[in-house]
């Protein structure tokens, strides 16, 4: 009976891992085929990511995606830092409620909080870098205050209040004593700022305006033309990208873990 069900427990994970990577895995494939037809392998070859290099329209799009994404992650960093130690200075109920109405965006639904911005900036300004910009450091924000906030809450107080009496100023003190305490956490609410803004294509779809695309919104249209096996090319790229900015994050949660141990 005890192994009936290991057993069952096996396959019922493997079952959920073959239903979670195997479009992965065909999507990869896919972009390694020398024929347009999925279900027919042609052979090896690389000529759809040389052919998604040679694509302007494509080049654009990444070159839009990764401004847009990295401006977003950096002002979401710089706001989110700032807020959690403004939040961190006050009292408990305000406290509380400030995390409440920053996480707003985070519990929301994606198609609710894209309409509402679009609705917002329709009437003050027209859709497009500024207004994509501005909603996604709205959705990136709460990830960067969620990673922050633990780290502030753990560093002693005492140590700054020491920094002040030996003379050091305020700015100098926050340097050298809490910006190093919470640096690990300003970097993973970056990195996850980072990829939720790449990964984004609900909020990026109701904010854009004409004639901009980021990788998302393109590879939408672009499906809509006719699938293409270069979009096969640049999903593999970007799902490499993902995977990669997320081994970098649990890689500093796991250093930062095994320091606290270490103290």
């Amino acid at each position: 009976m005890v192994k009936a069900k290991k057993y069952a427990g096996r396959l019922y994970v493997g079952l959920i891992g073959f239903l979670l990577y195997s479009p992965l895995l065909i999507l990869i494939v896919c972009s390694f085929n020398d024929s347009k037809i999925r279900t027919v392998w042609g052979g090896f070859t690389l000529h759809w990511y040389t052919d998604l290099f040679q694509n302007e329209e494509v080049l654009l799009a990444v070159r839009t995606s990764l401004i847009l994404t990295t401006s977003a992650a950096l002002i979401a960093t710089v706001i989110g830092t700032l807020a959690c130690i403004a939040m961190s200075a006050m009292e408990k109920k305000m406290k509380g409620v400030m995390q409440s109405v920053a996480n707003i965006p985070l519990l929301n639904s994606e198609m609710v909080t894209g309409i509402a911005i679009m609705l917002l900036f329709v009437h003050f300004m027209t859709l497009g870098f500024t207004s994509m910009l501005i909603a996604h450091v709205t959705i990136g924000l709460p990830y960067v205050i969620l990673n922050v906030m633990p780290k502030l809450q753990q560093v002693d107080k005492n140590l700054y209040e020491a920094a002040l009496d030996l003379g050091a100023s305020h700015v100098y003190a926050f340097v050298k004593v809490i910006l190093p305490e919470i640096m690990p956490g300003i970097l993973a609410g970056f990195f996850f700022a980072f990829t939720i803004s790449m990964d984004d294509f609900v909020v990026t779809y109701f904010t854009k305006g004409a004639g901009i695309n980021t990788i998302s919104t393109m590879i939408y249209q672009q499906l809509r033309r006719g699938i293409n096996p270069e979009m096969y090319a640049l999903s593999t790229i970007l799902l490499f990208t993902i995977l990669i900015l997320l081994a970098i994050i649990n890689r500093l949660s796991a250093t930062k873990e095994k320091k606290e141990v270490q103290y």
